[in-house]
């Protein structure tokens, strides 16, 4: 399994202090989440994409091509790619530039994204969203795949006799990964192209969660990919860790009251027996996410959500700390246990350049 950070790079007022950081100084404290994920031993780090405020990240290449150049190891992902307001060439390129650039440590989440307004601002109409997602990725996927592409659609100009530059380091394509909260759709064609699924179940009950794996695991079998346990599954998580529980419980409250994702609902006791989310011990975090087996079978990825809701960069490298050195190992042990011989590992570029000369 490959465990990482995932990031929405959100700028939020600290509600302790009432400061709010500058886009510069969360940009920066984006990248030192990154380099502190590799310096714990962590696989992956990902960053959303965003173009309205209060969220920076609206150029990720460029943020993980800057990350690329001070890391070895880490694995440099997307928690969305917008695959409905994004040209799909551009995202051709841009990624295997990124490819190029940091020697095959790249892979991609697609999504739709959940900013209406994104769309008229880059030309399209928020009604169109599924099938943007399902003619745009079609499109993404042949480009990666093809020398030369001849190409009409619907959403945009055609192509004739196009190649996309550069193309894919060692002609293998970045590994995909299709992230969905909610969309059958969206599960659906992930698993019609042998693509991994990724649930962002940081808001959802498991029973919800249970029901789109499934969905997506028995469709990835239809499609004639392998068996139901074989399909790629990675989930999201959020954690909040202090040695004593309730000591995380008072430091982390005021924070999850005033965050525009969930501030002003349910009560914390009332959102962590409800979601994935775990404020307490570092063995409390692996107790309930060892749990997340149980509902989504043995799966290849999960990301941690640590930086958001103004928690302030200091805080989060603790945070993250605690996960690399205390946390993680246990998991990763634990996952292994009793775990088939054929449910794949989650995949590399190396893994899928071997796969292609198989």
């Amino acid at each position: 399994m490959q465990f990482g950070i995932f990031t929405v790079g959100d700028v939020t007022p600290d509600p302790t202090t009432g400061r709010t950081p500058t886009e510069r100084e969360r940009i920066k404290a984006m990248v030192a989440i990154a380099l502190k994920a590799e310096e714990v031993g962590l696989d992956v780090f990902a960053t959303g994409e965003h173009h309205n405020p209060p969220f920076v990240p609206s150029s990720p290449t460029t943020m993980l091509g800057y990350i690329a150049a001070r890391t070895e190891k880490l694995v440099l992902s997307t928690s969305t790619t917008l695959i409905t307001t994004n040209d799909p060439v551009k995202i051709a390129e841009d990624f295997a530039m990124l490819q190029h650039l940091a020697d095959g440590r790249v892979d991609l989440m697609m999504g739709r994204g959940n900013t209406g307004p994104v769309y008229p601002w880059f030309g399209q109409d928020i009604r169109q969203g599924i099938n943007l997602a399902l003619e745009n990725y079609a499109l993404l996927h042949r480009l990666w795949r093809e020398d030369v592409v001849d190409w009409e659609g619907k959403f945009r100009t055609p192509l004739q006799g196009f190649t996309s530059t550069p193309r894919p380091l060692d002609g293998v394509a970045p590994f995909v990964w299709h992230g969905s909260i909610r969309s059958p759709e969206i599960a659906e064609q992930a698993a019609y192209y042998g693509d991994g699924f990724f649930h962002n179940n940081i808001f959802w009950p498991a029973d919800h969660t249970r029901r789109m794996v499934e969905l997506y695991r028995s469709r990835y079998a239809h499609h004639g990919h392998g068996t139901p346990e074989q399909a790629i599954v990675g989930l999201g998580g959020q954690v909040f860790m202090r040695r004593n529980s309730q000591d995380a419980v008072r430091e982390f409250r005021p924070y999850f009251d005033n965050a525009p994702v969930y501030g002003h609902g349910p009560s914390l006791e009332e959102f962590t027996a409800q979601t994935p989310l775990t404020v307490g011990s570092p063995q409390q975090v692996i107790e309930k996410t060892l749990g997340f087996r149980e509902y989504a079978g043995d799966y290849q990825r999960q990301l941690f959500l640590m930086d958001h809701a103004g928690l302030p960069l200091k805080t989060v490298l603790e945070q993250i700390d605690m996960l690399g050195e205390e946390v993680v190992p246990v998991l990763r042990k634990e996952f292994a246990k009793g775990r088939p011989a054929d449910v794949p590992e989650a995949p590399t570029h190396t893994g899928l350049l071997a796969a292609s000369k198989a």
